[in-house]
C-alpha cells in the first residue's frame, strides 16, 4: 500500500478557470506505481476552488467565469465582508459553491478521468497570488 502526500505550489493565475491537470500529474512522481487507488486534491485557500470539467474547448472556462460572475456579483449591497476589495466576498461564496477538494480514481498509473475531463483551478480573485494544493495519493 502506497500513501504519499505532496504539496504543490501553483504559480499565480489571473481570475478565471484554469486547467491544472498536467501540473498535478507532474508533481506526483509515484503516480505510475499505483495500479488501483485514489488521489485527493485539496486547495488551502478560501477564495479559490477546484472542479473537474471540459478540458478541450476554452470557451467552456470562459462561460464558467461569466456565469459565476453573474450568479455571484460584486458589490452586492448586503455584503459586510468588504474591506479586502469587491472581489473578496464573491470569491469566498464561489469557493464554497464549487468546493475545496476533489477525489479522483487512479487506474494503471494514471488519473482515470473521462476523455474530455480536466482539473480546474478556479481563481476567484483578481490578484489571488500563488495557490497551494495538498495532493494525497494512495493505492496499490
Amino acid at each position: 500500500m502506497l500513501i504519499k502526500q505532496t504539496e504543490l505550489q501553483l504559480a499565480p493565475h489571473p481570475r478565471g478557470f484554469h486547467l491544472i491537470t498536467d501540473e498535478i500529474e507532474r508533481a506526483l512522481v509515484e503516480l505510475g506505481q499505483v495500479s488501483t487507488g485514489l488521489l485527493h486534491v485539496f486547495i488551502r485557500h478560501t477564495s479559490a476552488s477546484l472542479t473537474v470539467n471540459e478540458n478541450a474547448d476554452p470557451t467552456v472556462r470562459q462561460d464558467f467565469e461569466s456565469h459565476f460572475n453573474e450568479m455571484v456579483p460584486e458589490n452586492a449591497p448586503y455584503y459586510r465582508h468588504t474591506f479586502e476589495g469587491p472581489d473578496d466576498m464573491p470569491a469566498h461564496l464561489k469557493s464554497s459553491i464549487l468546493g475545496s477538494s476533489l477525489t479522483l480514481p487512479v487506474t494503471n498509473g494514471r488519473l482515470n478521468l473521462g476523455t474530455w475531463q480536466g482539473i480546474y483551478l478556479c481563481e476567484h480573485r483578481d490578484h489571488g497570488g500563488a495557490r497551494t494544493l495538498i495532493l494525497t495519493l494512495q493505492g496499490e
